[in-house]
């Protein structure tokens, strides 16, 4: 499959994803925090509500498994073999390398992502409060995080938090050796723009259409890793627009710009009314370059007034509905505005947001229930522009929503 998104509602052909595993299930209160969680799942009912969620995405689309895409690329030596060395290296735990590349690869793939507990075969492991010896990934299934899909090519992210950073390394190790995505990445640790202070993760780093980025910036991406994909698209010389929008730095339901925007249609988007049409607080910049160099920097006020400039008329559908601000902060904190498109005017989200739903119903959305669709009650051809539903009352606890579990990997091209 060839690697190329140029919209965020491009029919999907082909999508990562990761059922949460025993990683999700192995937090408590006090680790919790450091797993960038605040609260504890329950890995039973949060299985059941994915299955809902990656049983929709089968009937849309190719569906790649991190772990399965991670274990058939572990058969390659030489890709084994640079994962384990780059994750030892990175996490300090040289130690466990001999044993890492003694394991299988369905066994090795497990591991990085489920954790090696800590054997207790010396005085200070025994001493130690840690149950693992190699941290399980909890975050992992926000797939969209760790990389990017823009254009052609992949964008390795550089997380924002250490306990992240392993998601990335796996993510670059996949599209540099599975025989299946051909791409090239684009990892910042390796390039000449590198310096420490850029972080950049994917649920910040929205594609409008092939000339235009949207990114956010905030607690996970900096201004700096703004300026690292400047410097790449300067080095191009190519004619591109990035907006960028300033996001709270809380509460954390505003850690990503997806929670507050998404794309839903040629003509429609799903915001949080008062982070984007708040232009008082924060701000919101428009970037042209061309030929490689910055041709202007202004300021707008608001995002759609940004992409209506650059021809992309939106009309904005509020999360939570209009005039209760109580119930549209409570619907974004579940996630609300965090919608994944399928194709222009097809979508999935959580059913639990009652007046996001209905919102979109008032839109011209039909809601169809995702049991209703595996059970045969409704057709999907039968429908054109449609939100389906999803069960979401524990997947919603764990931060995010459809977009954030989704990282895809081709879509089709849009005719604007």
């Amino acid at each position: 499959m060839a690697v190329n998104v140029t919209s965020e509602i491009g029919k999907v052909e082909g999508v990562i994803v990761h059922t949460p595993g025993s990683e999700v299930e192995n937090m408590t209160p006090q680790n919790a925090e450091r797993a960038l969680y605040s609260d504890i799942l329950n890995l039973s009912v949060a299985g059941r509500e994915y299955s809902s969620f990656k049983n929709i995405l089968t009937k849309f689309t190719k569906v790649y498994e991190v772990t399965e895409l991670l274990s058939e690329i572990a058969k390659n030596e030489e890709a084994k073999t640079s994962i384990i060395n780059n994750i030892c290296k990175n996490e300090n735990i040289l130690d466990l390398k001999t044993q890492l590349l003694e394991l299988s690869s369905e066994k090795l793939a497990k591991v990085l992502i489920e954790g090696l507990p800590l054997v207790q075969d010396n005085l200070t492991k025994y001493l130690s409060e840690e149950r693992y010896s190699l941290q399980p990934l909890h975050n992992f299934f926000f797939t969209r995080d760790a990389s990017m899909t823009i254009r052609k090519k992949v964008l390795i992210a550089m997380m924002s938090s250490k306990v992240r950073e392993r998601e990335s390394i796996i993510m670059e190790a996949i599209f540099n050796y599975h025989p299946e995505l051909k791409t090239e990445t684009v990892n910042p640790l390796r390039s000449k723009f590198y310096n420490d202070k850029i972080t950049i993760e994917g649920g910040d780093v929205l594609v409008p259409r092939e000339d235009i980025l949207l990114i956010g910036v905030g607690a996970r991406t900096t201004s700096q890793g703004v300026d690292f994909i400047l410097e790449r698209i300067k080095e191009q010389g190519e004619r591109r627009h990035i907006i960028i929008q300033e996001l709270p730095l809380k509460p954390e339901s505003f850690i990503h710009l997806d929670m507050v925007f998404t794309f839903l249609d040629q003509d429609q988007c799903m915001i949080y009314e008062p982070v984007i049409k708040n232009r008082h607080d924060f701000h919101t910049i428009h970037i042209t370059v061309d030929n490689g160099k910055v041709e202007s920097i202004t300021e707008q006020r608001d995002i759609l007034e940004a992409l209506g400039k650059l021809g992309m008329e939106l009309n904005p559908v509020y999360c939570g509905g209009h005039g209760d601000i109580w119930t549209q902060e409570r619907e974004q904190w579940h996630s609300g505005a965090n919608l994944f498109a399928l194709a222009p005017g097809q979508v999935i989200g959580y059913g639990r947001n009652e007046r996001t739903i209905a919102e979109l119903n008032n839109n011209g959305y039909d809601v169809l229930n995702s049991e209703d669709i595996f059970d045969g009650k409704i057709l999907l051809d039968d429908y054109k522009k449609f939100v389906i539903t999803l069960p979401g009352s524990e997947l919603a606890r764990g931060g995010g929503g459809c977009r954030c579990m989704t990282m895809p990997v081709n879509r089709q091209e849009v005719d604007w």
